[in-house]
């Protein structure tokens, strides 16, 4: 698998951290941004990580801010089938934007605040409405079209996303389609003979 947010969930049965991240009450005072969650127990993605646990530092952002990229994320790409363990993968990718370059930090806080002071406050605790009022106020913005742009690939390029839609991965690994069939989305009817006839091998 590769390195996502779910490598890094913390074993709550021994407590043991994984790749580096601790939870630690310490740690947590230092000031560093720490999300953390939980998965569904018996879900698809928690059986893909060794707790249903999961938590995520930051490196340049605030746990608030954080929460609103992630909770902006749910607003411009709703799926109710992805756990915020996923939307958390959009907060880890423009974090490391933010820690690589002073603008976007800049371009970031920034809209956040702009977030937090178009739903009348506080965009976290705004409900579902006026999120999404707050959100397309900003539509015009370069903060928007970063947060859009980076939704594309944090949320659907990975393994977590693959699984919640049953997507199986690249097929290039294990042969190909021609041999393996196409058809393997079960929320899909089965298509007509005649849309999938047998490969020719002449």
């Amino acid at each position: 698998m590769q390195t996502t947010l779910i490598s890094q969930v913390r074993d709550h049965r021994n407590d043991t951290p994984k790749n580096g991240l601790s939870l630690t009450r310490r740690n947590l005072l230092k000031g560093t941004g720490v999300l953390i969650g939980t998965l569904t127990v018996g879900s698809p993605l928690a059986l893909m990580a060794p707790s249903t646990v999961w938590a995520l530092e930051l490196k340049a952002l605030s746990k608030a801010e954080g929460d609103a990229l992630l909770q902006m994320g749910r607003v411009l790409f709703p799926h109710d089938k992805l756990p915020d363990a996923v939307y958390a993968l959009l907060a880890k990718d423009l974090d490391q934007a933010a820690a690589a370059d002073a603008q976007v930090a800049k371009q970031l806080r920034d809209g956040i605040a702009a977030l937090n002071q178009q739903a009348g406050g506080n965009f976290i605790k705004a409900d579902a409405n006026l999120r999404l009022a707050a959100v397309k106020a900003l539509e015009d913005q370069p903060f928007f079209s970063t947060v859009r742009g980076k939704c594309v690939t944090s949320l659907y390029d990975n393994e977590m996303a693959f699984s919640a839609f049953g997507y199986p991965g690249s097929a290039w690994e294990k042969g190909g389609y021609i041999m393996r069939g196409f058809q393997d989305l079960k929320w899909l009817p089965e298509p007509p003979a005649k849309a999938s006839p047998a490969p020719y091998m002449g």
